[in-house]
């Protein structure tokens, strides 16, 4: 069956289809996820125009505000996942701006575009693994019967150690290696050990935030000028499993199969158009302007990131990635702070802003419960790797979301995180454990929660550091 393509999938995600998958991970928050349906389905609307019109419809960025662990992330790697786009979250503090040490708003894009690279390598890589398993089977039986020699497709001839020569049936053989049966042998065979770039003295140049790969630089070199031997290609014989053996030839056979340039070109497309980059902590840079000295974190990385925002050409190693329809969905706290607070320019490029509501205990409730990647759905699974049988009860359930919502109200709120935390301190000594109890049912009742988390929870000051 054909795989769909990011276009096709996109056709079938209509804005109440996202929300509803969205709804299978994430409790709550219906604004936020109504807004990056929407960004998502005029995505889809904008590929079908034609002409000056397509090219002058531009993404909605998004702002996202609210505190931590109410599903800000969780929203939008949900949805990228969901449309099979090229995902990247950053964090707006570790950015500084041009001519200070740190990283450049512009190696977001560079980042995000070797995502795409690779999702378009992999999935080419995909569609060929049927001729390269071909090509890697036969590789192994040369491998395997060296002094074997082609008479028909169907027999070799092999000459043993006794030089005695007798007659193989190639076909069962191929069976014989493609089932594994020869999977333990050891064989020997040449292994292409990684050129070494000579740029050990200029160590403190990151070549890949100024868009360069030095080892494709210096191959280019080579190429264009014949006297001169690019990096030196490097084989070492080495003994290895035939298993091992094929997992080697399986990467090289599909190298020779899938064309780098398509990639490439299929990458910056999928880039240019379906990327999806998630800033955090956008809060941490729109603060007031600093009066004892330059503010190289805050309002300078806004005026940088604002071009990319906005829309201009990006220099990667892969080629020019132009940014103008790029989504771009932040996220922050504003605490302290307020959108309001961003450099004018910047708040017009997000223009649509959704509020995301603190967890209530009844939210919590319905996480422990409802998502398909729910955390009791994981620690069942878990010790059932242990063959041992977990149960939760309503009420505890009920207790664990209760003790959240209190120690949220008490101390810092740090939304849905709080579970983690409260959930593997009930468990802690169940983990541990756990090997000992090999056919055994755990049955997780209020009366145990209660026990595990009272005395942390009566004492404020212990629960700061322990929950």
């Amino acid at each position: 069956m054909r795989r769909k393509s990011e276009k096709d999938l996109m056709k079938d995600l209509t804005p109440r289809t996202i929300v509803e998958e969205l709804d299978k991970y994430i409790i709550g928050q219906g604004d936020a996820k109504k807004a990056v349906a929407i960004a998502i389905r005029n995505r889809w609307r904008r590929l079908q125009l034609t002409g000056e019109m397509r090219e002058e419809v531009m993404p909605k960025n998004i702002i996202m505000i609210g505190p931590t662990g109410v599903g800000k992330t969780e929203i939008a790697r949900r949805l990228a996942g969901l449309v099979g786009a090229p995902f990247l979250k950053v964090e707006a503090s570790k950015y500084t701006e041009v001519g200070y040490v740190g990283r450049s708003v512009e190696s977001m894009i560079r980042d995000l575009t070797k995502v795409a690279v690779n999702m378009v390598e992999s999935k080419m890589a995909e569609s060929v693994q049927t001729r390269a398993a071909a090509a890697v089977n036969e590789r192994l039986l040369k491998l395997l019967f060296q002094n074997a020699e082609d008479r028909t497709d169907e027999v070799i001839l092999e000459v043993d150690e006794n030089q005695q020569v007798r007659t193989l049936d190639k076909n069962r053989i191929m069976k014989d290696i493609e089932n594994g049966k020869y999977d333990k042998r050891v064989v020997e065979t040449e292994v292409e050990q990684p050129a070494i770039t000579p740029v050990g003295v200029m160590s403190n140049v990151n070549f890949d935030d100024l868009g360069i790969d030095i080892t494709d630089m210096l191959d280019n070199i080579a190429s264009n000028f014949p006297g001169l031997p690019g990096l030196p290609k490097r084989k070492n014989k080495k003994k290895m499993t035939v298993k091992q053996a094929r997992q080697l030839f399986m990467r090289e056979e599909t190298e020779k199969l899938v064309d780098r340039e398509a990639i490439i070109n299929t990458a910056l497309e999928v880039v240019q158009n379906l990327g999806i980059i998630f800033i955090d902590e956008l809060d941490k840079v729109c603060g007031k302007s600093s009066v004892t000295g330059p503010d190289i974190s805050g309002e300078g990385v806004q005026r940088d990131l604002l071009p990319i925002v906005e829309g201009t050409t990006v220099n990667t190693r892969f080629g020019m990635v132009r940014t103008d329809h790029i989504l771009f969905i932040a996220a922050g706290a504003f605490y302290g702070s307020k959108p309001s607070d961003l450099i004018p320019e910047m708040q017009g490029r997000f223009p649509i802003r959704v509020e995301l509501n603190s967890l209530t205990e009844e939210d919590f409730v319905q996480i422990l419960k409802t998502p398909k990647n729910s955390l009791t759905k994981q620690y069942v699974a878990l010790l059932n790797a242990e063959r041992v049988k977990v149960k939760f009860t309503e009420a505890s359930i009920k207790e664990i979301a209760r003790v959240a919502a209190e120690v949220n109200a008490r101390d810092q709120n740090i939304g849905a995180r709080r579970l983690h935390t409260i959930i593997e301190k009930v468990f802690e000594d169940i983990s541990f454990e756990a090997p000992e109890k090999k056919g055994q049912t755990v049955t997780i009742t209020p009366g145990l929660v209660h026990k595990k988390l009272k005395d942390i929870v009566k004492d404020a000051n212990l629960t700061k550091y322990i929950l």
